[in-house]
């Protein structure tokens, strides 16, 4: 049986504005997009994600959509959006798009007729509830802080925000609610989009019920009644099916856990064809045997029906570059991040810049940063008697402008990405596609080399494994598809060291990762040096 598209591809997550300014006015945008389609073709992706490009006050930066049907205007037009998918598409790139279901702008035409009176058509879209003597309904949180009810003068009631007061949640007990978001997929994918992520699909309420959320011990509140909620598996299964009305649509859902028995529940038959693995991809600190734990635990978990996401970085958390590098061994943990990423079982998804190792952004003043999450940090942190200092540690710890810095395509002013001053700073400006490109040895044609690697050979985008193991800060598998094998190791630590192979090697193993061909006797062990990945045809 032939494969889906996408159990195939090698996925890119562009962040709409900041990958590239087509019009030069400081803010990415599609025209800057379909100009590097040729770069995304040679760097060998098959798939781009791209995150909200609909209208949007983009107080949560197009995550508040205020209008489905449309292309914010900062971005360029529906035409331009056209132009983007029959380009990408010449090239055999498929695009997939951000959606948000759970919440709507409070801009939306939808939510101003909601409040606009306790008897409208509209009000039972989204979800209100009377006060509770005086206070808001529950004590649930919003996810950026503070109270997720936001008290509306006009009517006398609480509307809810699971994010950004300016982000209503719609009521998915609601048919008609239903209704018009399923007329918003169909009209996408009739625009010709090849799937959707979809943002924080686990939120969607569909239980009814609000019992307040207790709290652990360190007096923080534990999400219990407020997402992965009775009912929302039914409901994701009917979200599924509307997008299955067209031929092999990709559906990648973001859920909002690192329990990974949370998150293998939203895949399947009938659910979506995969989950963002937050339990691997969202680690703080680096740690061998923790990759190698989450990396086995998704293997045991899994059904033969699932498959796991392979991702250290996005736009919700820090570079795995700025997380995970050991001075001086930064690049060289990047690499082998790379290597693991295009060689284990799974889905890859590179973020935009981290082919080149683009750093984190840190910002020196609150008025430069962008991110709602970020500047509710800081101001929560004042008032509650930090200093200016203090805030700001806190606002870029906490904000996640630092992995949104515009993309760095050379050594100009702007490097490359306008003729305009950015609307986020950059960051290192030492680190450039330009200067990768020239260099063999770079990260930019370390990941080339492994797309590449990885198309050729079935195995190491459809194989099983036949060895998962771990030993002395070394992470090695086996991966088989038919008659192949690929044996891959993996060498973490700060020193070479001899991998005894003989029991997966034979005469006429081939050689394939990195660089030239190396004679390999089966009863000699493999030589690694520090950081180093090898690939072996077994």
């Amino acid at each position: 049986m032939s494969l889906p598209w996408w159990k195939k591809a090698v996925f890119y997550e562009i962040y709409v504005p900041s990958f590239c300014d087509g019009n030069n006015d400081g803010i990415g945008d599609i025209q800057g997009i379909i100009s590097k389609l040729d770069y995304l073709r040679e760097l060998g992706i098959d798939g781009i994600w791209l995150t909200p490009f609909y209208r949007s006050p983009k107080v949560d930066n197009g995550y508040d959509i205020s209008d489905y049907f449309a292309v914010d205007r900062d971005y360029g037009t529906m035409a331009d959006f056209e132009r983007l998918i029959a380009e990408a598409h010449r090239r055999g790139i498929r695009v997939i798009a951000d959606l948000v279901l759970n919440h709507t702008s409070t801009s939306h035409p939808w939510f101003q007729e909601a409040r606009s009176a306790k008897d409208h058509p509209k009000r039972d879209w989204y979800i209100w509830k009377d006060p509770a003597g005086g206070a808001p309904p529950n004590n649930w949180e919003s996810f950026f802080g503070g109270s997720a009810w936001e008290y509306d003068e006009k009517t006398g009631q609480y509307y809810y925000h699971a994010f950004s007061k300016n982000q209503a949640d719609l009521n998915w007990t609601n048919p008609e609610v239903k209704k018009a978001m399923f007329a918003v997929i169909d009209f996408w994918q009739a625009k010709g989009v090849d799937g959707f992520r979809f943002d924080v699909i686990n939120f969607l309420k569909t239980s009814g019920k609000f019992p307040n959320n207790p709290y652990d011990e360190k007096g923080e509140q534990i999400h219990r009644f407020d997402k992965d909620q009775e009912g929302i598996l039914e409901t994701v299964r009917e979200i599924c099916a509307e997008c299955r009305r067209r031929p092999e649509p990709f559906l990648v859902g973001e859920v909002g856990s690192e329990d990974l028995q949370i998150l293998k529940r939203y895949s399947g038959k009938g659910l979506l064809d995969a989950v963002f693995n937050f339990n691997l991809g969202s680690m703080e600190k680096f740690s061998v045997k923790r990759i190698f734990a989450e990396l086995k635990r998704m293997e045991e978990a899994y059904t033969d029906e699932q498959t796991p996401t392979l991702f250290f970085s996005s736009h919700d958390m820090s570079r795995h570059i700025s997380r995970f590098g050991r001075p001086p061994h930064e690049v060289e943990t990047a690499k082998l991040i790379a290597t693991l990423m295009l060689t284990a079982r799974g889905i890859p998804f590179i973020y935009y810049g981290d082919e080149i190792g683009m750093r984190d952004l840190y910002l020196d003043d609150v008025k430069k940063m962008k991110d709602v999450q970020g500047i509710a940090a800081y101001e929560m942190a004042i008032a509650s008697g930090k200093t200016e200092g203090e805030a700001l540690k806190i606002a870029n710890e906490r904000g996640r402008d630092k992995s949104r810095s515009p993309m760095q395509w050379d050594g100009s002013e702007f490097a490359g990405f306008s003729d305009a001053s950015p609307w986020l700073p950059l960051s290192d400006q030492s680190v450039h596609v330009e200067g990768q490109r020239k260099d063999p040895d770079s990260l930019f044609n370390h990941y080339r080399r492994l797309i590449r690697l990885r198309k050729a050979f079935p195995a190491l985008h459809a194989g099983r494994y036949r060895v998962l193991r771990e030993r002395d800060g070394v992470i090695f598998y086996i991966r088989s598809h038919q008659e192949e094998k690929i044996l891959v190791v993996l060498n973490f630590n700060e020193r070479s060291v001899s991998f005894p192979a003989g029991d997966f090697l034979s005469e006429g193993s081939e050689w394939l990762f990195p660089g030239e061909r190396r004679r390999i006797r089966p009863d000699e062990p493999l030589k690694l040096a520090p950081f180093e990945g090898v690939i072996v045809k077994i």
